[in-house]
């Protein structure tokens, strides 16, 4: 009765087809009265040391803490950060996007800064790409492209996400991790002048690098 009306727009696009799919960012009218308008969001945070990739905890801040909800609603976590590994976190609105990023079929690389307590050599190279195998999980992990930095810096890069990957591979070395900072995830590089704590929207041409 409605569409036959021509009562209904769907992005300003009066609607005939009742079988026609509304998404979440449509924006959709009644009578020239608004019925569903959601723009989606797509935000880089450098997530600081101490903060926890959650929308809620009761003991320390959450990364959602850090973001004007007023101006931001319903945002969750794109790919997580452990509670002591700063960097680039991605939040949004489009579960759809989230989905697609954090999907291991995909293998985005994700590359991280690394500190460490004792000195590297190239022994860690030839072992992070050969993989490690992790008996709790009973995997080898994929190749991991390792380059030394310097004496204790190096710089990975890896398409898996397992639990506490980086430190554990490091831990067969004996090596412990001092620092963990992720600079990139894909070709999307953390931007330099957001300090921690800080986020801003992803640009056009930022968002085109995940299509």
């Amino acid at each position: 009765m409605l569409l036959a009306q021509k009562r209904i727009q769907v992005d300003s696009i009066i609607a005939s087809d009742p079988k026609q799919l509304i998404g979440p960012f449509n924006t959709v009218t009644l009578d020239n009265q608004i019925v569903q308008q959601q723009s989606a969001h797509y935000i880089m945070l450098h997530k600081p040391v101490g903060v926890v990739s959650a929308t809620k905890d009761d003991i320390h801040q959450t990364a959602l803490d850090l973001i004007n909800t007023d101006a931001y609603a319903n945002l969750h976590i794109a790919g997580r950060l452990d509670l002591n590994t700063s960097g680039l976190l991605l939040l949004t609105n489009d579960g759809k996007w989230s989905r697609a990023l954090s999907n291991p079929d995909s293998e985005i690389k994700k590359t991280y800064l690394v500190e460490l307590e004792n000195p590297l050599c190239s022994d860690y190279i030839s072992a992070f790409a050969n993989g490690m195998y992790f008996s709790y999980e009973d995997i080898t992990t994929k190749p991991v492209h390792l380059t030394i930095i310097s004496e204790r810096v190096a710089q990975v890069e890896l398409t898996q996400g397992r639990y506490h990957q980086i430190k554990r591979m490091f831990g067969r070395f004996r090596n412990p991790v001092t620092s963990l900072h992720r600079v990139s995830i894909g070709d999307l590089v953390l931007c330099n002048n957001l300090a921690p704590g800080q986020y801003r929207e992803l640009t056009i041409a930022e968002l085109a690098l995940f299509r």
